[in-house]
């Protein structure tokens, strides 16, 4: 029996909520009480090693007040070259795992990740199982043995490696097996995993929210692909599909994921997340329960029960905030450093930037994650949680600032178009200039027959419902900011097609959303033109 399953076995279902979920009826001071203690720790097992020296010389810091005045802000370039080579002799803990990010920037930063932090990842990760399952306080419909359909990347991907670290502690059955289909890409897992599902069910469906959504109208437009094969004569697939194909008559629509796999969650994170809850429900059953995480802490923040906004978690990473003032002055003037809050500090409807320092001997110190957050409400009253409810916004430098009046990010941009019910493949939008006036430039590929003055029109329309400071930016400058070219069908999915035979990493098969660099704006022209002369 696995350590975590015998909690299951002895705990009470009270007992079972305080010890995975307990930590949302924390108060603020509460909060940064165990912030605090374990940042003291952190201190103390850090301070001899290569790395703590590194970072905090030969000072040791006796409060928390001097960690933060003494101790510079960090970035991965601080711990070059010892985490991408894996210097061991340079942690101060031995790591049981290494797993990497999804490389942007051209590069993969290699975290490392000891046997204690693990354990309390896993008990942040069944606190995800166990809300995003619950629907009300105090409720605990999961158990050893919960079937987790995993469309996500496989160690040491972080999503992969947060999974990995898991199973470690709690039986689940993932389906598919990540052993089973190592040596499988990233498309025929997930056909693995939904033959997998259709013969013996699933629970909670882990996922990126657009990858979902892709998939249902894809499945919907295509119900009569599930060709006949011999695999699908097992019984219990023959009668899934066949209750599924009845349901769907019943209601007179098209077959759909959620008549195949009823799941009783749907975990996702991301950018998209908030903006496919309607879609993602529509398809699969449920509204997605949101999480923050990243390769530097895997867990960050996750929802309560009732899917509203983010809870930070206090004993994974001791958090501090840099205000979004402080960092654009930071961007003037590399050679600033910044000043930061701690949680009891920050404010509503601002935006700060993130700074970790890993907890459990971990080397990360004051290190800044790139990531800007925004603080929604000071405390979710209806789930009764007293700690300030967050959201994700965006990475640092992700943005289109437009004649100084509005800075358009990836998640606002994608809600306009969104919005606007065109249907789309993908896009990728940046900055374009002519003479002393500035555009947004977005190039997108439709799934359906438009004008491109049509486009322009719709998206600048919703961009004045998303953004409050765009919608002066016509009257202020006379000029409709947004400027579209259409790609031809199939353009992306070519440029995917290239970068695969080029042996590109899988978080690198598409162009960023926003500021692609020109290379990709370039070779996504070049093949929409080679798709119209074909």
């Amino acid at each position: 029996m696995l350590s975590e399953d015998k909690y299951f076995r002895d705990l009470t279902v009270a007992k079972l909520w305080q010890r995975y979920c307990g930590f949302l009826d924390l108060s603020i001071g509460e909060f940064i009480d165990i912030q605090e203690e374990l940042l003291m720790d952190q201190i103390e097992r850090v301070a001899d090693s290569l790395l703590g020296k590194k970072i905090m010389g030969n000072q040791k810091p006796e409060s928390v007040e001097e960690f933060r005045r003494i101790v510079p802000l960090t970035t991965y370039d601080d711990y070059e070259p010892y985490l991408s080579e894996q210097r061991e002799d340079a942690l101060a803990v031995k790591p049981r795992l290494w797993c990497h990010s999804s490389g942007r920037g051209g590069y993969f930063k290699w975290i490392p990740y000891g046997s204690e932090f693990l354990e309390k990842v896993t008990r942040t990760c069944i606190a995800a199982l166990v809300l995003a399952t619950a629907g009300q306080k105090g409720r605990v419909n999961v158990s050893p043995g919960v079937r987790i359909l995993v469309i996500l990347p496989p160690a040491p991907y972080t999503s992969g490696s947060m999974f990995q670290a898991v199973a470690q502690h709690l039986s689940f059955q993932a389906i598919p097996d990540p052993e089973k289909t190592q040596s499988l890409d990233f498309q025929e897992r997930i056909r693995e995993g939904f033959h997998m599902a259709l013969r013996d069910g699933v629970d909670i469906i882990g996922a990126i929210a657009s990858v979902l959504v892709r998939i249902g109208e894809e499945f919907s437009e295509a119900t009569q692909s599930i060709r006949f094969s011999w695999a699908l004569l097992h019984p219990r697939i023959i009668y899934r599909l066949s209750q599924a194909w009845l349901r769907s008559k019943r209601e007179k629509r098209p077959m759909l994921p959620k008549d195949l796999w009823p799941a009783k969650a749907i975990l996702t994170g991301g950018v998209d997340t908030a903006i496919y809850t309607e879609d993602v429900a529509k398809y699969w059953g449920h509204s997605p329960h949101e999480f923050y995480a990243a390769t530097e802490s895997f867990f960050l923040a996750v929802q309560g029960w009732n899917r509203k906004c983010l809870t930070f978690v206090p004993d994974l990473v001791f958090f501090e905030f840099i205000p979004y003032e402080e960092q654009r002055e930071y961007k003037d003037d590399n050679d600033y450093q910044p000043a930061t809050v701690l949680l009891d500090e920050v404010e509503e409807e601002k935006l700060y930037e993130v700074v970790i320092t890993q907890f459990y001997g971990m080397p990360l110190l004051r290190y800044r994650m790139g990531d800007i957050i925004k603080v929604t409400a000071m405390e979710d009253k209806e789930a009764g949680v007293k700690l300030p409810q967050i959201v994700f916004q965006r990475r640092v430098g992700e943005n289109i600032n437009l004649g100084g009046l509005a800075e358009l990010d990836e998640k606002i941009i994608w809600q306009a178009i969104a919005n606007t019910g065109i249907r789309f493949a993908d896009w990728s939008a940046c900055k374009e200039y002519k003479g002393n006036q500035t555009f947004i430039r977005l190039y997108i590929e439709l799934k359906e027959q438009r004008e491109t003055e049509e486009i322009e029109t719709m998206i600048d329309e919703q961009l004045k419902i998303v953004d409050t400071d765009y919608k002066d930016i016509e009257s202020y400058l006379d000029l409709k900011p947004v400027r579209v070219t259409l790609l031809q069908p199939g353009t992306f999915q070519r440029y995917m097609e290239e970068k695969r035979k080029e042996g590109a990493d899988l978080a690198h098969l598409k162009p960023a959303h926003v500021n692609p660099t020109e290379r990709d704006i370039q070779r996504l022209l070049e093949l929409s033109r080679m798709v119209t002369e074909k």
